[in-house]
């Protein structure tokens, strides 16, 4: 599984809204995989951010 894949279903299973230091702590991927992860679902429309700096997958 990528990393993609990986924070995708970090969120998942979170059941809420996250930002990257709580991915980084669930999936124990490091902080610049997680930001470059995150960058790339934003860039394929496949997570949204409710409020500011948190994010969860696009229902």
């Amino acid at each position: 599984m990528d990393a993609k894949e990986t924070v995708l279903e970090a969120m998942k299973k979170e059941g809420q809204p996250v930002n990257a230091g709580k991915i980084t702590e669930i999936t124990g991927l490091d902080r610049k995989e997680v930001d470059k992860a995150m960058k790339a679902l934003k860039d394929e429309d496949l997570i949204v951010s409710p409020k500011r700096c948190y994010w969860e997958p696009k229902q």
